[in-house]
């Protein structure tokens, strides 16, 4: 019986031998403003939710609702937000 290694017949990756996956290009790093934008949105994203099912569902259904709607935008919002230094600079 004879021993095979996993990485016998496994060709390298495209691009050469010595490059991983930490070499790909995978755009620039946005900005740390970009970045705070984006964790304060989800940050009141999560406020939203948890105030509007823990306190106000109490007092009004409707108005618990309203906040769960605008809490359901805010995530797309904020991924946009934290993509536009990356979008900017592939132009």
């Amino acid at each position: 019986m004879t021993q095979h290694s996993d990485d016998a017949g496994a060709t390298p990756p495209p691009g050469g031998a010595g490059r991983s996956f930490a070499d790909d290009e995978a755009g620039p790093e946005p900005p740390r403003r970009d970045k705070r934008r984006y964790f304060a949105l989800m940050g009141i994203c999560v406020v939203l939710f948890v105030l509007s099912w823990a306190v106000v569902d109490r007092y009004s259904v409707v108005a618990a609702v309203i906040m769960s709607a605008v809490a359901l935008v805010i995530p797309p919002t904020a991924a946009i937000v934290a993509n536009r230094a990356s979008a900017v600079d592939r132009r």
